[in-house]
């Protein structure tokens, strides 16, 4: 997943501190400026959009981030995961963001 999350410019983990940075249940953020610059709660329903997009297609679920956090995602990479099944919901991923921030209106 930090292999994903360096050479990916949309996302970044929610713990900046890789100490503190749990490798089980990876919490991530959207970063990218035009999502970022929305009000909280456009932030969360584009990442619901993103977290729905995924689900329909069977590439992944449970993965939006903890209800108290803010707006992101949150996976699970622990013993039970195979990495190749990692890889491929980081290309699930990444389409999903790619077909949602498409469709987000354009700024005036």
């Amino acid at each position: 997943m930090a292999e994903w999350v360096a050479r990916t410019d949309w996302v970044d983990f929610l713990a900046a501190n890789e100490a503190i940075r749990s490798n089980t249940s990876v919490c991530l953020k959207v970063v990218d400026p035009a999502i970022t610059a929305l009000p909280e709660k456009e932030r969360a329903a584009f990442v619901k959009s993103l977290v729905a997009a995924v689900e329909a297609e069977g590439a992944g679920y449970d993965i939006d981030g903890y209800r108290d956090a803010p707006p992101g995602l949150r996976v699970w990479c622990g013993a039970t995961i195979e990495t190749p099944d990692v890889k491929h919901l980081t290309a699930w991923l990444d389409w999903a963001f790619t077909s949602a921030k498409s469709s987000l209106a354009p700024a005036a």
